[in-house]
C-alpha cells in the first residue's frame, strides 16, 4: 500500500512538471511538434527543406523512412486553420542491420548509410518512378589497411555535389569516392591510426577529418602534400567530436568532459575562444553526442547526447580564456514527456526509472529556418521545434 501511495505521489509530481513545462513552452517555442517512431533513431538527415530521413539502429532488421514535416510548421499565417499537424511517412524501406550513420547526397535522391560495424557503405534510392519504396541500389567498399578487416566503430560519412562521398573509420583509411562511377578520387595518407568521429567538407576541394582523440586533419584534394595535422586541445578527455562551419570557417571541438574550443581553420593550433559547457558528465560512446553549428544563425551551436535535452550556445560571447557558460536555450521536451509516461505506467522503483532515463540520440538544424531544429531520443520520440530567443525578446 505504501509503495502504491509513493507511486501515486510520484505520478502527481511528474504531471505537475509536465504541466509547468507545457505552460512554459507557450512562451519559449514558436512551434513544437511531437512524433513517435516505432523504434528510436540515431540519424536525422534532410533530403529537402521539408523532408528528413530517419532509420533504426537495433541489431537486426530496421526501417528506413523519409518523413514530411508537419505542414503547420510552414504556415506563416492562420496556423490554426492548417489541418495536417503531424509528420507523414512519404517513403520507406528496410535495412538488414543497424543504421549508425546516414547522409543524403546533395542534388540526388540517394542516401548513403553505414551500419557502425564495418567499412562498407550502402547506397539507397529514395522513391523515384512514383514509387513509395526506399530501396538499396548499390554499395561502396571501404578502404582497409594495416591488416584490419573492418574499421572500428564503422565509417563516418560526408557527401557533396556532384555525387562525392567522403568516408572512413580511421585516420588512415579515409577516402573520397565518386558515387556514380565508384572511382576513388583521393585517399588520406597519415602515419597514425586514430578512430574518426566526424568528416566535413569545407569546400569542393578541402575537407576535415576529426578524430576521437581530438586530432584534426585538414586535407586538400588538389595537392599531393601531406594533410595538415592539428593536435587536440589541452585536457584529459576520453573522446572529442569536431564540427566545421564553412562561412566563416570556424572549427569547433567538443570533449566528453564538456570542454569546447573554437578555432579558425587557417590556424587550428590557436583557439579563438574556449568554454566549459553546462553538460552532464557521463560515459559517452562515439555515437552518443551530436554537435552542430547553426547554418542560418551566426555563432550559435547545438549539443545533444549528454542527457535528455538539446542545448544551444552562443559562441560569439565566449572569450579566449576558459570559462563556464550557460546555454542560450535548452529543449527539455524529450526528458519531461518521457518522465511523465514512465511514471504513468510505473511498475518498478523510481531508481530504476532514473537508470533508464531518456537521452537525446540526434539533432539537426533546419538548413534555412534560423531557430528550427529536429531532435530524436532513445524512447523513439522525434520533436521539431522553433525556439524563441528570450534575450532578444526581452
Amino acid at each position: 500500500m505504501l509503495q502504491k501511495r509513493d507511486a501515486e505521489m510520484e505520478e502527481t509530481e511528474y504531471e505537475d512538471i509536465l504541466d509547468d513545462w507545457f505552460i512554459e513552452s507557450l512562451k519559449t517555442y514558436k512551434d513544437l511538434h511531437v512524433y513517435q517512431l516505432e523504434h528510436p533513431t540515431q540519424v536525422i538527415e534532410w533530403t529537402s527543406g521539408k523532408t528528413v530521413c530517419v532509420a533504426g539502429y537495433s541489431p537486426a532488421k530496421n526501417e528506413i523512412l523519409e518523413l514530411h514535416l508537419p505542414p503547420k510548421l510552414f504556415a506563416d499565417e492562420n496556423k490554426g486553420l492548417c489541418a495536417e499537424r503531424d509528420f507523414k511517412v512519404v517513403h520507406g524501406g528496410f535495412t538488414d542491420g543497424p543504421v549508425r550513420c546516414l547522409r543524403h547526397v546533395p542534388g540526388t535522391r540517394c542516401v548513403v548509410t553505414n551500419d557502425g560495424r564495418s567499412s562498407y557503405l550502402q547506397v539507397w534510392t529514395v522513391g523515384g518512378d512514383d514509387s513509395e519504396v526506399i530501396r538499396r541500389t548499390g554499395s561502396i567498399e571501404g578502404r582497409s589497411r594495416r591488416s584490419r578487416s573492418v574499421s572500428e566503430g564503422g565509417s563516418r560519412i560526408a557527401a557533396r555535389r556532384p555525387s562525392l562521398v567522403l568516408h572512413g573509420g580511421q585516420s588512415d583509411d579515409v577516402q573520397l569516392t565518386q558515387l556514380t562511377s565508384g572511382q576513388i578520387l583521393y585517399t588520406l595518407e597519415t602515419d597514425s591510426v586514430d578512430p574518426v568521429s566526424s568528416l566535413h567538407f569545407v569546400s569542393d576541394a578541402v575537407f576535415l577529418a576529426g578524430c576521437c582523440n581530438g586530432n584534426v586533419y585538414v586535407a586538400d584534394t588538389r595537392t599531393s602534400a601531406a594533410p595538415q595535422l592539428s593536435p587536440p586541445p589541452p585536457g584529459d578527455a576520453a573522446l572529442w567530436w569536431t564540427e566545421a562551419s564553412p562561412s566563416p570557417c570556424r572549427v569547433l571541438r567538443l570533449s566528453s568532459s564538456g570542454q569546447a574550443e573554437v578555432s579558425d581553420l587557417r590556424n587550428l593550433r590557436s583557439a579563438v575562444s574556449r568554454a566549459q559547457l553546462d553538460v552532464q558528465s557521463r560515459t559517452c560512446s562515439l555515437y552518443d553526442v551530436t554537435v552542430s553549428w547553426a547554418p542560418a544563425l551566426h555563432g550559435c551551436m547545438a549539443v545533444s547526447g549528454f542527457s535528455g535535452s538539446v542545448q544551444i550556445y552562443d559562441t560569439s560571447v565566449w572569450r579566449s580564456e576558459l570559462q563556464e557558460v550557460r546555454p542560450l536555450f535548452q529543449h527539455r521536451g524529450h526528458a519531461v514527456s518521457s518522465q511523465s509516461e514512465s511514471v504513468s505506467s510505473q511498475s518498478e522503483s523510481v531508481s530504476s526509472q532514473s537508470e533508464d532515463a531518456v537521452s537525446v540520440s540526434s539533432h539537426v538544424w533546419h538548413p534555412e529556418r534560423p531557430r528550427t531544429l529536429l531532435s530524436a531520443a532513445s524512447d523513439g520520440s522525434v520533436h521539431v521545434w522553433d525556439w524563441v530567443d528570450q534575450s532578444a525578446a526581452s
